[in-house]
């Protein structure tokens, strides 16, 4: 059976075109009607991939072309949720490099492309979005190959098949001057140039978890590649570790396979497919799930460790409790608990009192869309400055250190060079195009010194700039970085804010809050001008008399408020401060709400 299926992984840098080449891959195969509506980017189904436009999970789909079934991966671009890929590259027998025709690789690119390779994968490479005004084809492919050779690729992988492509005007050809229909050429490469699933039929059934989710009828659901052997519904199966120790047994009561975007029941799952599998309990990602009789798990690829840190807490603000119903410390322990089982790219820790807890991620990104998905879901907690996780090698201090690509506009590479190297950035490339008067520049940079750095970007590119990040090493601890945010504007008393407090205190800095707004003692209204904190009265109206004069009675004008995005606030907040998130409201905050209190903390530190 296994020589009637292929699997494959679309792999590529965020952006670059991957869930609408997907799109267009299952509406040319035949998979929907021809009356059928088929919403744009079909697997990204969740609310928050939506909203960004940018895939968060990886998702299994299937079409059948020339009757054998491809089984296609959908991966997510971002380097945060570079674990997704890193674990579903292990069912896939080859992968589909996508690279933008005008941006060309870009560090998520190398990344995937390096765990492709080193799985012994051969890719299909193809330069996607060739319609662009500013596409490059055949720079872009000398780029690919300087970086497949850079990523120590074999003579094999190094004879990649090439394609040119619009996957939004669903067509590729092998040739620029051939006729641009469809993407049938891209199905028939599937077919001849991916290998069938190597699988042994001749052992008892086993399959190797690599996704986990939950089904409110089927309870929990994992999904992976069938390695060996054949099961059927209602088989008993029992779940073992990466070191073989027993985890569970169970029936398997439910076998799903993947068809366009649906999961459709199967009464046997076979040797080489990918399925989705329900009636266990326990099980997780990386488990094995085979016969009884089956003692050695099947080997899982380890997954790169977290580089970053935040700390959750419950939310202690004098507004807890009147947004969300899940604010006690057991049921967000609970909740982070089965997101560091699902997700293998994120860790927990908790302290002895089990009221604090350390979560471990890749990235800013990729924590703050997991605090979005809880607040969504009822939740109010404490979320601390994110921190960056150290190694000690050697009996020496070592840190993260993240390769840093970044695109500007010529005159702004001075003003952004001066400012990575502020944050100890080592600059190793430097390219200019002269045509389009851009620059990219490549710098390694110590990952604490990027924290809050994007928003700063921004303001120093007027908005035209694209920095993108990804983990290379850790590295001896470069020494300290001077930090350089003005202080904040500190509310001091509980209440609602005034229209013409805020306006007499516009001349102070930033304003966080509108009229209207409810604020505590402690609470952050602001952005100060200078550097050091300053408390200030947003409650206090204007004295009311009998008495109107027209040269005193001006209209109040009030500068709109900035806005920043709950990634924003992570990356602002100082070590002493607080982000208090809640279903309706982001709040900042100082982790000591009373001033003598934060007096005492700050006379304590400095000694």
């Amino acid at each position: 059976m296994s020589h009637n299926i292929r699997n494959i992984a679309i792999i590529a840098h965020v952006d670059h075109g991957k869930t609408t080449l997907i799109d267009a891959i299952l509406k040319q195969s035949g998979m929907f009607r021809s009356n059928e509506k088929v919403e744009e980017r079909l697997l990204d189904s969740g609310d928050l991939e939506k909203e960004r436009g940018i895939t968060i999970l990886a998702k299994p789909t299937s079409i059948q072309w020339k009757n054998i079934k491809i089984n296609i991966i959908d991966t997510p671009g971002h380097a945060d949720f570079g674990g997704e890929v890193e674990r579903v590259l292990c069912m896939a027998d080859g992968v589909i490099l996508l690279t933008d025709a005008s941006e060309g690789p870009m560090p998520q690119t190398k990344f995937v492309l390096g765990k492709a390779l080193s799985q012994g994968l051969k890719p299909i490479v193809i330069i996607n979005k060739i319609d662009k005004k500013d596409s490059r084809p055949n720079e872009v492919l000398n780029e690919v190959f300087d970086l497949f050779v850079a990523l120590n690729a074999n003579d094999d992988q190094l004879d990649f098949p090439i394609l040119f492509a619009s996957g939004k005007n669903g067509w590729c050809v092998q040739d620029l001057k051939e006729q641009k229909n469809n993407l049938y050429p891209l199905l028939d490469m599937i077919l001849e140039k991916v290998p069938s699933p190597k699988v042994n039929d001749q052992k008892d059934f086993s399959l190797l978890a690599t996704l986990l989710d939950s089904d409110p009828f089927l309870g929990r659901c994992l999904t992976g590649k069938v390695v060996s052997g054949f099961a059927k519904v209602n088989d008993v199966v029992k779940a073992i570790d990466l070191n073989g120790n027993l985890v569970e047994t169970g029936r398997l009561t439910k076998l799903l396979s993947f068809e366009g975007n649906k999961r459709v029941a199967v009464k046997e799952a076979n040797a080489g497919d990918i399925v989705c599998i329900a009636g266990l309990t326990k099980s997780s990602v990386s488990d094995t799930i085979c016969n009884p009789s089956i003692s050695n798990p099947v080997k899982s690829s380890p997954i790169d460790p977290p580089t970053m840190a935040v700390t959750i807490t419950v939310n202690s603000s004098p507004l807890a409790g009147h947004e969300g119903k899940k604010v006690t410390s057991n049921i967000i322990r609970e909740r982070l608990l089965s997101e560091a089982e699902s997700n293998v790219a994120i860790t927990f820790k908790e302290n002895d009192k089990k009221d604090s807890f350390e979560i471990g991620g890749r990235g800013e990104l990729q924590l703050g869309i997991l605090i979005e998905t809880m607040r969504r879901e009822g939740f109010e907690l404490s979320v601390s400055r994110p921190k960056v996780l150290y190694k000690t090698q050697d009996s020496k201090k070592h840190e993260p250190i993240e390769e840093i690509i970044i695109d500007v506009d010529e005159h702004y590479t001075s003003t952004v060079i001066s400012s990575m190297n502020k944050r100890k950035a080592e600059m190793i490339d430097m390219k200019t195009t002269a045509s389009s008067s851009k620059s990219r520049i490549i710098f390694l940079a110590p990952s604490r010194g990027l924290i809050g750095y994007q928003n700063q970007f921004l303001t120093e590119t007027k908005g035209s700039g694209v920095i993108n990040r990804i983990f290379h090493s850790y590295q001896p601890f470069k020494g300290e970085i001077a930090r350089r945010r003005n202080g904040v504007l500190i509310s001091t008393d509980t209440g609602t804010a005034v229209a013409y407090a805020l306006f007499n205190l516009q001349e102070r800095g930033n304003m966080y809050i509108e009229p209207q707004t409810k604020v505590y003692k402690g609470m952050i209204v602001g952005e100060h001008n200078k550097d050091n904190d300053l408390e200030i009265n947003v409650l206090k109206g204007k004295q009311l008399t009998n008495i109107r004069a027209s040269g005193s009675d001006k209209a109040i004008t009030l500068v709109p408020p900035r806005k920043m995005t709950l990634e924003q606030m992570i990356s602002y907040i100082k070590d002493d401060e607080l982000l208090e998130v809640t279903p309706k409201s982001l709040r900042l905050r100082k982790m000591y709400l009373d001033p003598n209190d934060r007096k005492r903390m700050s006379k304590n530190k400095s000694n």
